[in-house]
């Protein structure tokens, strides 16, 4: 169906003050096309989307097919399946939580519900804690207020597998949001047990998971550490400030105003930790008490972003230099306990910091890189575990805020990385070092890394066709030189690739072959690159820039010089 056809079908089948809404979108016809043009696509992450009436909207419908063809794949796939739910801050998620649970319990399947808000990891803990078929998380991260989503796990507590994606979608595909929805009343599928809440003791046992990952000695936790955090008005509060009072900082100082869960973020409009909008309340309380940093977990609290007082002044810290940070500390703290790192796996992404290849030259561990995407870092957990070796994996990160040390989830976790920052920070301090200046030892130490992203919009149908043009370009026709810096080398990933592999080697380590993927990786002259790839969930171009130099100033121009290249070559 076209929109116009597709607008008068949802006109038919909606009541009461929807009808209205939909009569006041038909006033602006490009959000009517927007919100009608197609459906929200099932993938890997599920759905995120923008709040509001049609198939490319969040709404009760979409959430209602959505889980529809879910439940048809779990029954088609599972005995007697069951799902862990679980929602973060945003506005409806309750609803949305409700109508998930309901449409389940119609079909048969089994679903455990959260009480109240908890972090996107706690809900990978439970999927695998409680036995789980799947998990479902309503949260859109990150983003702004107007958007939520449906994150999709699989029985492994990692994101579900393409395989699996395309199934449901395929099972999504094939049903009408309006007359194939099975659904029960939520109050009579909690009186027939077929609607469950998930204890108390599940979240108690995710707390005792991560604090399982503690390498500090005793002695270290009577430094005296001061730190400002803020929740962004999502979930982290509870489990953040609980783990950070297991490893002596009892009285966390939290920014009142961002304190309590709201999901119209009414003081950030971005909660993003990487950006430095997002952090203003948490900065300015910072410059009241002078605390050695400030700690900021996303809506969700998957993932991390700080600030660091250097000659009293407040710096931002970026994924990148944070996983460098927490890699350190940990090969450090393995070391002063006497063990060797020989057998140790860590695991990034190709999108991340080409310093973790000379640290683990330097220190020994084996590195993997995996697509984007924290499943991917999930997923070597699962094969190590597989081989009865889950003890092998050290650290996980990404460039964009993720870290997970231990093996109690498989996604990125900012309550272990919590603990880790703070944790390193006071172990950097005892040394007498502030976080600006661990991460200055660093780039003394292996070179001058310097990393930028950049994300470009590309909104609304003309967009989508850009970007379609765009990557098919740097597909069939990339270019022959950057920035002055001849491309000696292109990695093609829809063409598939080996996975980088960086250390030594046990048996039935590798070679690993990565999944195709929509990714065009540029090698330039001097050790150099470009990673240009389209975003799984907003209509965005990320280009990932990659500079090394001897001295600080000289990869910053280039980092200048490719941020400048990257966007004429991206227009």
């Amino acid at each position: 169906m076209g929109i116009q056809e597709t607008y008068q079908y949802w006109l038919k089948n909606v009541g009461g003050d929807q009808l209205a809404e939909l009569d006041d979108l038909a006033k602006r016809p490009d959000e009517l096309a927007d919100a009608f043009r197609k459906e929200l696509e099932f993938g890997t992450a599920g759905l995120r989307g923008i709040l509001g009436l049609g198939p490319n909207r969040m709404n009760e419908y979409t959430v209602g097919k959505a889980t529809q063809g879910l439940a048809d794949y779990l029954n088609a796939t599972f005995s007697e399946p069951s799902v862990a739910i679980a929602r973060d801050s945003r506005l409806r998620g309750q609803e949305f939580v409700q109508v998930c649970a309901s449409v389940l319990a119609a079909n048969g399947v089994k679903a455990y519900l959260y009480p109240r808000i908890e972090p996107t990891p706690a809900l990978s803990f439970a999927v695998r804690y409680l036995g789980c078929s799947a998990g479902v998380n309503m949260t859109a991260s990150h983003n702004p207020s107007a958007y939520n989503g449906y994150k999709a796990y699989g029985p492994d507590g990692c994101q579900i597998t393409t395989q699996a994606a395309k199934a449901i979608q395929e099972a999504i595909d094939r049903t009408d949001p309006f007359t194939q929805v099975k659904t029960v009343d939520f109050d009579q599928a909690v009186e027939a047990g077929m609607i469950q809440w998930i204890g108390e003791d599940v979240i108690g046992a995710f707390v005792d998971a991560v604090a399982a990952v503690d390498l500090e000695p005793a002695q270290s936790r009577k430094t005296d550490l001061s730190l400002v955090y803020t929740p962004l008005n999502g979930t982290g509060l509870e489990c953040v400030s609980a783990i950070l009072e297991r490893i002596g900082i009892p009285d966390l100082d939290v920014v009142p105003e961002q304190s309590q869960p709201d999901g119209t973020f009414p003081t950030c409009p971005y909660p993003n930790p990487e950006i430095r909008e997002a952090l203003e309340l948490g900065l300015r309380r910072c410059e009241e008490t002078k605390p050695y940093l400030l700690l900021a977990t996303d809506p969700d609290a998957d993932r991390v972003g700080i600030a660091a007082r250097h000659n009293g002044e407040y710096q931002l810290v970026s994924g990148n230099e944070m996983g460098a940070l927490l890699l350190d500390y940990l090969c450090a703290r393995k070391r002063e306990l006497g063990l060797s790192l020989d057998d140790s796996v860590v695991v990034t992404t190709i999108v991340s910091s080409a310093m973790i290849d000379a640290m683990a030259q330097d220190y020994g561990f084996q590195l993997r890189r995996t697509l984007t995407g924290f499943k991917y870092i999930g997923e070597q957990i699962g094969l190590l575990e597989a081989a009865g070796q889950s003890q092998r994996f050290l650290f996980g990160f990404e460039e964009s805020y993720g870290y997970l040390a231990g093996t109690h989830v498989r996604d990125k976790d900012a309550v272990v990385a919590s603990m880790l920052i703070v944790q390193m920070a006071r172990w950097n301090q005892a040394r007498g070092l502030d976080l600006i200046q661990a991460v200055d030892e660093l780039y003394q130490r292996y070179g001058y890394y310097r990393n930028k992203t950049l994300s470009l919009s590309y909104p609304g149908a003309a967009g989508a066709q850009d970007m379609d043009r765009i990557m098919g370009m740097l597909h069939g026709n990339p270019p022959s030189q950057l920035a002055g810096l001849a491309v000696e080398r292109v990695v093609d990933y829809a063409q598939g690739a080996s996975m980088p592999f960086v250390g030594p080697l046990r048996p039935g380590d590798g070679p690993q072959q990565l999944p195709a993927a929509d990714v065009v990786e540029l090698h330039l002259e001097g050790g150099n690159k470009v990673i240009v790839r389209p975003s799984g969930t907003e209509p965005k171009i990320k280009a990932y820039l990659f500079a090394k130099k001897p001295q600080a100033d000289q990869a910053d121009a280039l980092i200048a010089a490719f941020e400048d290249a990257v966007r004429r070559l991206l227009a």
